[in-house]
């Protein structure tokens, strides 16, 4: 059964699809997919295009929006919209410490994520692109991650496809994840040292409260264990428009006087935890790094292991001479399972993935540089998340593919650019076609 409701601007509908849990048995287990449909209230009864949205992550469910902000409002003009919940995420069959039980022990539970990565998304959307287009092939945006399962429908089920448009997404095609940290890492400091020269209030702000971790145990309200690595970590904001920002404003508010001496403030152990927590989107944790495997390797907690290979990451060094701490950015490591109480039970389970070398390849070389799908790409320069040379390096290998490579918008572009990221876009989409 379908729900249309109405927002400001626009009609939404729930709809909800069943498909297999594993698309190479179709006769066997199935789990539920989620998806909302957006279109402009005043083209609500007009036969329109569709533009499939795909999420960046892995494991975050499809906006939650109201209206018709930025980029969305630009879509509906010419589109209905599909926001997908991938498998895992939001309504769509969650996977998390509270359902992921349900399949048994950590080994069956890490069998059972096998099947939540690109290959078996785009899967999905081909499963239901008849039930939703009636068969045309529809448009895809892909935002981040959401640009790799893209790049995986561009190799695995390009018939379904009318145009590829994908934001800060391209990936690596046989990179391991170990050469996607060693090339992260020093991006993340280049980050470090641009926040720094805005901020320099920060670097000293940024080492007394490490310091104050590294001679505390400091647990947050939510059960969260504050380590120094863990406060590292907040720098993941550092790659989005606002996120140099956002930090600043955080460590501003970090100390308070007790009459026990100076604290970590309330305000500042709420925001943190909420910057921290894993509780909304475990799966991306869990399978952050298996997004890369596919060469018959494991991921063998890949960035705990690079990381090891830049000295300069280390809070004890860095406090013990006159290097700035450095914040880290988009990596998972095996103490998170430790620290978060929504991870905890599940890091048995993040330790088998990690060790499985049975990943499936999920590009295929030859379709992509035999491609007939107009692609177009925003390829952001500097991107702490997406190396850009690995992005370059994919855009050459897909036929036909154009990129714009722009230093206006960081990896979030889509979201802080809107109207005029994905207006160039379709543009060049169209000029393609």
């Amino acid at each position: 059964m379908t729900v249309s409701y109405r927002q400001p601007g626009v009609v939404l509908t729930d709809r909800r699809f069943t498909v297999p849990l594993d698309h190479d048995h179709p006769e066997g287990e199935t789990i539920e997919l989620y998806a909302r449909e957006v279109v402009a209230s005043d083209r609500a009864h007009q036969d329109l295009p569709w533009l499939l949205y795909l999420q960046g992550g892995p494991g975050f469910g499809a906006d939650r929006s109201v209206g018709r902000p930025g980029w969305l409002g630009r879509a509906l003009k010419e589109f209905r919209v599909l926001l997908l919940d991938q498998r895992g995420t939001g309504h769509s069959t969650p996977a998390n410490r509270q359902t992921l039980p349900l399949r048994g022990g950590p080994a069956e539970q890490a069998d059972y994520l096998t099947r939540f990565r690109a290959d078996s998304i785009v899967r999905d959307c081909e499963a239901i692109r008849p039930l939703v287009t009636g068969g045309a092939p529809w448009t895809v945006l892909g935002q981040s991650f959401g640009g790799f399962c893209a790049t995986s429908y561009l190799s695995l089920a390009p018939e379904g496809l009318a145009t590829a448009v994908i934001t800060g997404g391209l990936p690596a095609l046989d990179a391991h994840a170990d050469d996607v940290y060693r090339a992260a890492f020093p991006r993340i400091e280049r980050k470090v040292a641009a926040h720094y020269a805005r901020y320099p209030q920060d670097a000293e702000r940024a080492r007394r409260i490490a310091d104050h971790l590294l001679t505390h145990d400091v647990v947050l309200p939510n059960g969260y264990r504050l380590s120094v690595e863990a406060f590292q970590s907040l720098g993941i904001v550092l790659g989005t428009g606002d996120g140099t920002h956002r930090l600043h404003y955080l460590l501003e508010d970090a100390f308070v006087r007790t009459p026990q001496g100076f604290a970590l403030s309330d305000a500042f152990q709420e925001q943190v935890q909420g910057m921290l927590s894993y509780a909304r989107h475990p799966l991306y944790a869990l399978v952050h790094e298996a997004i890369y495997g596919q060469d018959g390797r494991p991921t063998a907690w890949s960035a705990e292991r690079v990381r090891a290979e830049f000295p300069q990451f280390d809070a004890a060094k860095a406090l013990a001479g006159d290097e700035p701490l450095l914040f880290t950015g988009e990596s998972i490591h095996p103490w998170m399972f430790d620290c978060d109480p929504a991870l905890r039970p599940l890091r048995d389970t993040a330790d088998l993935l990690a060790a499985r070398t049975d990943w499936t390849p999920l590009y295929d070389a030859g379709r992509l540089a035999a491609n007939k799908v107009p692609v177009v790409a925003a390829v952001y320069h500097d991107d702490m998340y997406v190396d850009t040379a690995h992005s370059l390096r994919t855009a050459r290998t897909i036929r036909g593919l154009r990129t714009w490579i722009t230093d206006e918008f960081e990896h979030d572009g889509v979201r802080t650019g809107g109207t005029r990221v994905l207006d160039r876009l379709l543009a060049m989409a169209r000029d393609e076609a």
